[in-house]
């Protein structure tokens, strides 16, 4: 009995020992894989480490290519900036020329005496005579059995402001508009001989002084001054035109106190409306203006 007991404590202790050389493997075996883990995980992380060096160093090269790239874009941003600049100056230039060049044109379609102060100062010859003549209609004429014309331009304004007066109560007449060279030479000689030399050059121009030649000066009337012109001013006519004309373009020419006729409410000249709304805003007559600064609205004459 003491024998079967003796062989199986040494069973027993043959048996620990195996599960303990087996535990010892096992461990072993742990540890050893765990060291090859460990290994590989180290060798990992390292190539990691290496290819983000490597990335690094491109990202690095990346960025100093595009910082170099930016440079190049500000540079070339300034550049077409410039030349945007140059281009607009000469744009700019090119337009200046264009209004130049249209500006030219249009004065050269335009007859340069319209505004001239041809009263005694300037001078039209023989051979003058407007560009186009409209024919006034007779309903604006004291004298229905004569023709009377007027600057085809000016027309339309003229027009309105008959329109204009008649609308407010104070119908106006024409009773002299546009007259040839000649027939002012013819007209001056009349009057010479019914008043004299002296006196008819107080209130007639010799022939090529007359605004009449224009085309743009006339003398208005009513139906019931008719040709007593030296009533005229006393008239509601004279008021209105005294207050509205320059709306139309037309002014006074020979108010009291000129140096070149006697006064003449009757006798207005189309210089425009905006050098009429200027003298009539400043208080001033057309030959109270130096020649160069009337020069100045011809252009806008018909506007």
């Amino acid at each position: 009995m003491y024998l079967m007991k003796s062989r199986f404590s040494q069973f027993v202790d043959r048996w620990d020992i195996i599960r303990l050389i087996e535990l010892v493997a096992l461990v072993a075996a742990i540890v050893g894989y765990s060291e090859f883990r460990i290994y590989q995980t180290n060798a990992v992380i390292q190539d990691t480490r290496s290819q983000l060096a490597s990335t690094t160093v491109q990202l690095q090269s990346i960025n100093e290519i595009l910082s170099q790239v930016a440079n190049q874009n500000a540079t070339l941003n300034d550049a077409i900036q410039g030349e945007v600049t140059k281009s607009d100056a000469f744009a700019e230039q090119l337009g200046k020329v264009n209004d130049t060049v249209g500006t030219l044109d249009e004065l050269s379609k335009l007859d340069p005496q319209l505004l001239q102060k041809y009263s005694k100062v300037y001078f039209l010859n023989e051979n003058y005579k407007p560009a186009q003549l409209a024919t006034i209609p007779q309903d604006d004429v004291y004298d229905k059995t004569r023709l009377y014309q007027f600057l085809f331009q000016a027309w339309p304004f003229l027009d309105k402001l008959m329109k204009a007066a008649a609308a407010d109560g104070q119908p106006l007449e024409i009773i002299s508009a546009y007259r040839s060279f000649s027939t002012q030479s013819a007209l001056k000689n009349e009057y010479k001989v019914t008043y004299g030399a002296g006196t008819a050059n107080s209130f007639s121009a010799d022939q090529g002084y007359s605004e009449h030649q224009l085309g743009t000066a006339l003398d208005f009337t009513t139906a019931k001054t008719g040709d007593n012109f030296n009533s005229f001013d006393a008239t509601g006519q004279y008021t209105w035109l005294t207050n509205n004309a320059y709306k139309y373009g037309f002014v006074l020419s020979y108010p009291k106190g000129n140096k070149y006729y006697v006064y003449e409410p009757w006798h207005w000249r189309f210089v425009g409306v905006d050098l009429a709304t200027r003298i009539h805003a400043e208080g001033k007559h057309f030959y109270d203006l130096d020649q160069r600064d009337i020069d100045d609205y011809l252009l806008l004459i018909f506007k």
